[in-house]
């Protein structure tokens, strides 16, 4: 069978919001700034505003990072301070050398995207991600709007930073940065959503796509997000026969997978891999069912878990180590009130994994 396996990149692979973490160089409040358009991002995402895709918050950041000066420069030395996920370097180790087909399909700009791929080994053919050039973008804006631009991009600031402290009003939100992005930048002849962010549909565009020059159905593939901009891609795969593995998920993630995995350590998704790579979707179900119903039992026993549940590499890294075992979730057999604790879970393995970025959808 093709193995063939698609990863988000920032919660499954680094931990890292780079884009986050780059608005921070503008100053004190860069935080702020990110975190209010991400919430703008979460509110038109969820009520459905034709032609935005959850992840558009990258493309909403670009007049800022204009405004103060940042450059791909700064984007990839903020790229160099990312963390990789715990196992996710010896999961990739150990796919590459079992011939698994790894993609990275990631809202990521392509400076953090490319650096990732690389401590990963995962050639740059099978990164799909987010475009930006910022000296064009520079470059394109005219003259005789020059300052009036830069001038309502400070303005849009400082109201934004204003908006922080009311960040759950999302009416007052909307209707201030709905004017920003929607009406006064395109007066100006600026077009955020000339950036084409590789979130929501467009990543499951992508996947679709690359299956489709592979030959290889949606049944056929693994694929791992844990996020809002990851939704579409893991309903895709879950509805298609194939395994959808939300880890360390959210709320906007978990409902539309149909495996859980929450864990600090990368690694244990191997064991679903191999699984998969054993009986399909139908053996990876048989495992997470198996881990599910006596995750304490192994907790107190590591040598209690099945060899189709664990590799002895894995387990051998359990008893040295002392790694914490992972939960494992039947998320499609869960009803609501299950996959509310499977959230509670995710949430709070997540905030230990992804630190301040947690907060983001």
């Amino acid at each position: 069978m093709e193995k063939t396996i698609f990863f988000d990149l920032e919660g499954p692979l680094s931990p890292q919001d780079n884009a986050y973490e780059v608005m921070k160089l503008i100053g004190p409040d860069g935080a702020a700034i990110f975190e209010v358009i991400s919430r703008y991002d979460d509110i038109i995402t969820l009520e459905g505003r034709k032609d935005y895709e959850p992840g558009d918050t990258l493309a909403l950041i670009i007049p800022f990072l204009l405004l103060h000066g940042i450059t791909k420069e700064d984007i990839r030395q903020v790229s160099e301070r990312a963390k990789i996920v715990e196992g996710a370097d010896y999961l990739s180790e150990l796919l590459r050398a079992e011939n698994w087909d790894i993609y990275i399909i990631s809202t990521s700009y392509e400076h953090h995207a490319y650096n990732i791929g690389r401590k990963l080994g995962i050639e740059p053919g099978h990164i799909i991600c987010t475009a930006l050039d910022l000296e064009r973008k520079k470059q394109d804006i005219q003259d005789q709007y020059k300052d009036a631009f830069f001038s309502l991009i400070k303005k849009a600031e400082d109201d934004i930073i204003e908006l922080y402290s009311r960040i759950d009003e999302s009416a007052l939100i909307s209707k201030r940065l709905d004017e920003f992005f929607f009406r006064q930048l395109p007066s100006l002849g600026f077009d955020v959503f000339e950036t084409r962010v590789i979130g929501g549909e467009r990543k499951a565009d992508a996947a679709r796509v690359i299956l489709k020059e592979k030959g290889v159905t949606l049944s056929d593939v693994i694929v791992v997000g844990d996020s809002i901009t990851d939704y579409k891609m893991l309903k895709e795969v879950a509805t298609h026969g194939g395994v959808s593995v939300v880890f360390n998920g959210n709320e906007y993630a978990v409902p539309y997978a149909n495996v859980g995995l929450a864990s600090v350590d990368m690694r244990f998704l191997y064991i679903l891999c191999d699984a998969f790579a054993r009986g399909g979707k139908g053996e990876v179900m048989e495992v997470v069912a198996e881990w599910e119903a006596n995750r304490d039992f192994f907790e107190k026993d590591p040598m209690s878990i099945p060899e189709n549940c664990i590799t002895e590499d894995i387990r051998d890294s359990i008893m040295k180590q002392k790694l914490s075992l992972p939960y494992f979730h039947n998320v499609e057999r869960t009803g609501e009130r299950g996959r509310d604790e499977i959230i509670k879970i995710h949430k709070r393995v997540r905030t230990r994994v992804r630190e301040d970025a947690a907060k983001l959808g």
